[in-house]
């Protein structure tokens, strides 16, 4: 009787254990899921939890928001539950702190078997948001040098321009993983390490990031190998009844369908070579056309071999391809891909303009002014018709058109290191000398390279000019997505036009103009109506100051 009552006592105890593993789960449920609880409490009960074992690390990690800068309970509840159970799972997970129009990663490390210390890996971040990619263009803080929020980290080379990377938190700078010039580092992938304490730094100087972020993606990929394997082996397994079969057993006797055979003989293609891939070996018309593909991507092979051999004979260099350079390409070969584009030429009598643009100068001059160019006077005249013709400032969306109820002009600025879009605000509001003293501001600080996304996001509107500094006599822009027009502008000539009486003819300055067109937002008879427009601020450009 006493071995029965001890045996029953250990398998009610034994009965117990699913009790009390519910419980252990249940508290923890019980905190991550009440949002009622303050700030203090959270942290109360995180330290209950963090008895119980289940997060063994020394801080907690909440989600801010810097924008707002406040910690949301739904957040900071769900990061909280996120991080224990990736850190219980041997996986911290990573942190997204968002700023204005940047992404800035961070992924908090802990102390594991190989005596590294708390740490944070700092990810390449997202500064404008079109930006997948980014270059180092040299770091301002040094190994070992402390950091303090606000503080310029190091210089990234974006899409667009070239932008200052800003600290977020105090630390030291323990280990730099891309170092000055390295390039193509994707949005998210380390480029340093920080540390808390200055004492930690020696122990990061033979790290890297590697060892530790791609083993779980290596361990899972590979399990997966043997099944790829067989789902390839097992279309091909049907071949050798196909072909080589009927072949023998035909004694080279080839069968081919009708179509197939005249498809052949039209193009000169001899059955023999062809391997059928019908019923029992029979060739269709599909593996004609297929044997003509090849065909032609062997020759076009060929022809590219004999390229490749001869380009030694040729002296050339690579030049890499910027940042700039790659993103304008990209824009641009979208651009006359999937907007219909249409253009609109006019000329334009400057002689009013140009005597205008000598009295302002002049006044300028004496009020110490900066001179008023003639694209100056262009953009105020484009930024006038946009706001007389509305239709015009707005652009294609899959649901509607979006019209703009500000005028934001963009100025194309040719630079070394590719072509910039530096945005004129408010053109339509602006005087002459505040349009040609940012204008000149901005071309500066793109030669510069220091070009910020405020500086050039938010066109509604572009404006490129190559007639006064080449002399281009005409010429059309390609669209801006996801702008709906851009204005190219000529330069200025001499002609010969008739004058008042019979017989007599005077001398006129024209400005050749052409207007590209998105006709998804824009019709012809709108596009003309705001050439119109324009032309007559130009031709009267005492209109322009009233």
């Amino acid at each position: 009787m006493t071995c029965a009552s001890r045996v029953i006592g250990h398998s009610r105890k034994l009965r117990n254990v699913s009790a009390l593993l519910r419980q252990e789960n249940a508290l923890f449920v019980r905190w991550t899921s009440n949002s009622s609880h303050t700030v203090s409490s959270k942290r109360d009960d995180a330290l209950r939890v963090r008895h119980h074992g289940y997060v063994p690390a020394e801080k907690q990690c909440y989600s801010k928001s810097v924008n707002d800068g406040m910690m949301s309970s739904p957040a900071m509840l769900k990061s909280s539950m996120h991080w224990m159970m990736a850190k219980k799972l041997g996986n911290p997970p990573a942190l997204l702190l968002q700023t204005n129009r940047t992404n800035v990663y961070l992924k908090r490390g802990f102390s594991s078997d190989s005596g590294l210390p708390p740490h944070q890996e700092i990810g390449m971040p997202s500064l404008s948001p079109t930006m997948t990619e980014g270059n180092i263009a040299r770091w301002l803080k040094k190994e070992g040098d402390k950091m303090s929020p606000g503080e310029v980290l190091c210089e990234v080379e974006t899409d667009k321009a070239t932008v200052e990377m800003e600290c977020m938190e105090e630390g030291y700078l323990a280990k730099i993983i891309k170092g000055d010039g390295s390039k193509e580092i994707k949005v998210g992938e380390v480029i340093a390490i920080t540390v808390e304490d200055e004492e930690d730094i020696e122990k990061f100087k033979d790290y890297s990031p590697s060892a530790s972020v791609d083993k779980v993606p290596a361990d899972k990929s590979e399990p997966s190998a043997p099944k790829k394997e067989v789902i390839e082996e097992s279309p091909k397994a049907p071949e050798p009844k196909v072909s080589q079969p009927s072949l023998v057993a035909s004694e080279d006797r080839v069968f081919a369908s009708p179509i197939a055979r005249k498809m052949a003989e039209d193009n000169k293609v001899p059955l023999s070579n062809i391997k059928g891939t019908g019923p029992d070996g029979l060739i269709v018309k599909a593996d004609i056309e297929d044997y003509l593909a090849s065909g032609r991507m062997e020759v076009a092979a060929s022809a590219s071999k004999q390229k490749v051999a001869t380009a030694p004979d040729l002296d050339y260099t690579d030049i890499p391809h910027s940042q700039i350079r790659k993103i304008t390409a990209s824009r641009l070969l979208f651009s006359k891909q999937t907007i219909p584009h249409y253009y609109l030429t006019v000329d334009t009598c400057v002689d009013k303009l140009m005597d205008l643009r000598t009295q302002l100068n002049s006044l300028q001059e004496s009020l110490g002014g900066k001179r008023i160019s003639v694209n100056d006077l262009v953009i105020k005249a484009a930024a006038l018709a946009l706001r007389k013709v509305p239709q015009c400032n707005g652009s294609w969306t899959d649901d509607y058109i979006r019209q703009y109820h500000n005028v934001n002009i963009n100025v194309a600025v040719q630079t070394d290191n590719g072509l910039y879009v530096p945005v004129i605000r408010d053109a339509d509001k602006k005087g002459l000398s505040k349009i040609s003293e940012e204008v000149k501001h901005m071309a500066q600080k793109a030669k510069e390279n220091s070009l910020k996304p405020e500086d050039y996001e938010g066109g509604t509107f572009t404006v490129s000019n190559l007639g006064g500094p080449f002399g281009i006599k005409q010429f059309c822009a390609i669209i801006n997505p996801p702008q709906a027009g851009i204005l190219a502008v000529g330069s200025a000539e001499k002609r010969v036009v008739p004058g008042s009486s019979p017989g007599d003819y005077n001398f006129a300055s024209f400005m050749s103009v052409t207007l590209s067109c998105d006709h998804r937002v824009i019709d012809g008879a709108i596009g003309a109506e705001w050439l119109k427009a324009f032309k007559g601020y130009i031709e009267n450009p005492e209109s322009m100051l009233l």
